[in-house]
């Protein structure tokens, strides 16, 4: 990334920078600021330090002199060090003495660059190096880069503020420096493709310039073809200077979930296992900690995909016995996986015996019991009811409800038990797993007498069936607008989960509590709620599935309150949380992405996301009762919007079929106003097309039912939609009362949305009206911030430290950081300054 010419008017050779360099000032400034004479620069290949080097340099004071020395990273000896230094710097000096005594006498500023310091480890050059940095004058600054961290007194260099030790990790590109390269494309395209590079690169720089380079179409999630750019490139800087044993242990590894000194002892031996390790980590072989754990290590992410994607014929034996540490260890999961990478499926099976109903909201616990049931479906049906239980939960989770159906009647295999007891708990486990796929199918009536007849079985050592039933059980409550009976329901069921300690469970129950806060018109209550689980859940690295659904459905609650940008990250996020967990809950990512693309009246790209989620939902053999109503009524809802009525009542007629009548289903558990939103629609869809009977009284008996079951949220929507259909067919003042009762609860409950999709349909609705929409952008009445941050805002606006914050408000620092992850991610930003401007310009915080 960096080309040498020679300077005419200082010795040696300069550096340049790339035409296609984006300069980093969160990087240069802290550098440029520092008084330390010691500038570190310890990472892997392709991390930018040379360049970040270039920079430095270019920027150099005036009257410094400068000197660059471009190592390569070749092994030298201390002579060639010596001699490097003494003809850069114009000495007269031969030997060592001579050298440090001349750099103890600079008097005026130096900065001395050395660029990719020797890789091989020498202790004689390491010692002369600590020597230099030691005895040269102050007014000498040694700028240093290397993939390997010299053996020198760093602790000494420190303790006298003398070392500025840049992390690794902040050399990657954030999001918003990808944006930056990618600003010849449109703002939107711009931001999905960098999100798209950085999940794929981690922000590391060599990945992101060979991304921009094969110009691929990041922005999409499906990248076709190996990157032969980056391999290349990964087998000159690495593989090739890697000794063969050395080679084969990497790979090993990075095909490895994680790993630490004991798990290579056992896979290379005693002795010889954590001399590769310490000589891999020493070689810069892209080795981080294993999610901010001391622990455990793992691979850099973006590699071990690419390596991964090769054959590797002998993995089996390596995944064997990396199976037998992981269950030496009691960590099942991470040793069934590997029994199902090496192929071992008894073995796997046999392991199974470990895991819980919790175990199923472990990061792929579902695609690894997918992946066995898909090898061993048969031989699973005559295991134990406890693994037919995980598999069948697996397979509901996953949306594959004809073979959860199959694993399910097995269970009558293992009648009569051989005590009353089991016999009646083996009953009350067929009830709750029969009762949830009855109740996935949306047959309600069956489902909730399977519900209840389980409950009268269940003996308190089942409680996680229990829980079960419950959850299911307020879904259904919250589905016939019962919100009273699902409230009640839903606090018997956190309870118990609270008083079993389950931090599992309790999400999931409050995942239904975010749904019935959000009915009853309280989303910015549901949002805090389901961002305190959030931090829980991460803070203790756990339930990654479940985090996935808590995105989702805050992508939803920040969509209803008008915060798109914030609702477009939570929907991003959650969609690929669901994508890699198999969970048919991603359906909704798309849906949310698509909302908001129709909200910019951007149609074409919210049909590409409907049919890309139409398309998945196929491929991973959804049935169709799971995912096809709800996307009929968001495409008729698109439709409307277009002024395409014809289209919309064609497909809400035939939709509605499917929830009314002697076989009628209810709708999916995740969109609880499905067949309301259905009938309003198709109500104006009729009246655009003057066939409309009876119109504003099938509105009003929605209304009224949406009104005395408390559903303010949909009350919002349905006022809304009375005031439409009460203007096209001449019932002004009917229209402006509906309306002024519509917008007094958008605004009491901040319900944006909802007035932004009136607009959507009749744009000049309001003016024609003579009605004023008081909206609330995430501002006045119903702030995004809660209390305490907002407190915590106010002392960033007054320029207090977080550990001032912490001291003033008598709460931990890691408390104020959470505080201010939020308050960044509630209001679209970054960074601390932005936040504050932000908050100033919405009327949080008073200007200064």
């Amino acid at each position: 990334m960096t080309a040498m010419t020679r300077c005419l008017d200082l010795p040696g050779i300069r550096p340049r920078l790339s035409a296609h360099h984006q300069s980093r000032p969160r990087l240069i400034e802290p550098l440029l600021a520092s008084t330390a004479r010691v500038k570190l620069f310890c990472a892997p290949a392709g991390s930018g330090k040379t360049t970040l080097l270039v920079e430095c340099l270019m920027l150099a004071p005036e009257g410094c002199q400068v000197s660059w020395l471009p190592l390569a990273g070749e092994s030298m000896t201390v002579a060639d060090l010596r001699q490097r230094l003494v003809q850069e710097l114009g000495l007269a000096g031969t030997d060592d003495s001579a050298l440090l005594a001349a750099l103890a006498s600079f008097q005026t500023p130096v900065w001395i660059f050395l660029d990719d310091y020797c890789r091989a480890r020498n202790p004689e050059l390491d010692l002369l190096l600590d020597q230099l940095l030691t005895v040269s004058s102050p007014v000498i600054t040694w700028w240093l880069s290397s993939r390997r961290r010299p053996q020198i007194n760093w602790p000494r260099l420190l303790l006298n503020d003398e070392l500025y030790d840049c992390a690794p990790g902040t050399l990657a590109f954030n999001h918003v420096e990808i944006a930056k390269l990618l600003q010849h494309r449109e703002p939107e395209n711009a931001s999905k493709g960098a999100s798209r590079i950085h999940q794929l690169s981690g922000g590391w720089c060599a990945g992101v310039r060979i991304a921009l380079l094969q110009k691929c179409d990041w922005s999409r999630n499906d990248v076709h073809g190996r990157p032969d750019t980056l391999y290349d490139y990964l087998e000159h800087e690495l593989f090739a200077s890697l000794a063969p044993e050395l080679l084969e242990a990497w790979r090993v590894l990075a095909h490895m979930p994680r790993f630490n000194a004991r798990l290579c002892e056992h896979l290379f031996g005693a002795v010889a296992g954590v001399q590769i390790l310490e000589a891999l980590q020493e070689l810069g072989c892209f080795i981080e900690p294993w999610e901010g754990t001391a622990d455990w290590l793992q691979i850099f992410d973006p590699l071990t995909r690419l390596v991964r994607e090769n054959p590797w014929p002998e993995g089996r034996s390596w995944h064997r016995r990396a199976c037998q540490w992981f269950a030496g260890e009691q960590d099942w999961k991470a040793a069934f996986e590997q029994a199902l990478l090496a192929q071992e499926f008894e073995v796997a099976v046999s392991l199974l015996q470990h895991f819980s109903f919790e175990h199923l909201f472990e990061e792929q616990t579902v695609v690894l019991l997918l992946r066995l049931h898909e090898q061993k479906g048969e031989a699973l049906l005559s295991g134990s009811p406890q693994l037919i239980g995980l598999i069948t939960a697996a397979l509901l989770f996953a949306g594959r409800f004809d073979p959860a159906g199959e694993c399910i009647a097995q269970l009558s295999r293992f009648l009569p038990q051989p005590t009353e007891f089991l016999q009646r708990q083996l009953l009350a486990r067929w009830l709750a797993q029969q009762g949830w796929l009855l109740h996935l199918q949306g047959r309600m009536e069956a489902s909730r007498v399977h519900f209840l007849e389980a409950m009268s079985e269940l003996g308190p050592e089942l409680w996680t069936v229990r829980l079960i039933c419950l959850s299911g059980l307020t879904q259904q409550a919250l589905l016939r607008g019962e919100l009273d009976v699902a409230q009640a329901t839903n606090r018997e069921a956190l309870c118990l989960a609270r008083a079993r300690g389950s931090l599992v469970f309790e999400s999931l129950l409050e995942l239904d509590h975010a749904q019935l806060l959000e009915q009853r018109g309280a989303p910015a209550r549901a949002e805090h709620l389901l961002a305190a689980m959030h931090d829980l859940l991460a803070g203790q690295k756990i339930a990654e599935p479940l985090l996935g659904r808590i995105a989702l459905r805050r992508g939803r609650l920040s969509l209803c309150q008008g915060l798109d940008v914030q609702a477009a990250g939570f929907f991003e996020q959650g969609l690929q949380i669901c994508l890699r967990n198999h969970d048919k809950r991603a359906l909704y990512g798309f849906l949310g992405l698509a909302q908001l693309a129709a909200n910019q009246a951007d149609y074409a790209q919210a049909f590409v996301l409907l049919r890309d989620a139409e398309r998945l939902m196929q491929q991973r053999q959804i049935p169709d009762t799971v995912y096809r109503g709800v996307l009929l009524q968001v495409s008729s809802h698109f439709w409307l919007q277009q002024g395409r009525p014809e289209l919309a009542q064609e497909a809400l007629t035939r939709v509605l079929r499917h929830y009314r009548g002697p076989d009628a289903r209810q709708a999916p558990p995740a969109t609880l106003e499905l067949i309301a939103r259905i009938e309003y629609q198709l109500v104006l869809a009729e009246t655009d097309l003057h066939r409309a009977p009876n119109a504003l009284e099938r509105l009003n008996v929605l209304l009224a039912k949406a009104q005395g079951r408390a559903m303010w949220a949909l009350e919002a929507e349905l006022q809304l939609v009375i005031s439409e259909v009460a203007h096209l067919v001449g019932e002004t003042a009917l229209a402006r009362a509906a309306l002024r009762a519509g917008l007094d609860r958008v605004n009491r409950c901040n319900l944006q949305q909802a007035l932004r999709e009136s607009k959507l349909r009749q744009p000049d609705l309001l003016d024609r009206l003579g009605e004023v929409a008081q909206e609330i952008p995430a501002t006045l009445g119903a702030s995004p911030l809660s209390c305490r941050e907002l407190e915590v805002l106010g002392l960033i606006a007054q320029g207090n430290s977080n550990q001032q914050i912490a001291e003033q408000l008598f709460i931990s620092l890691h408390t104020v950081k959470t505080h201010a992850r939020r308050i960044h991610s509630k209001l679209g930003v970054e960074r601390r300054t932005q936040a504050v401007a932000t908050a100033k310009k919405l009327g949080l915080i008073a200007p200064s």
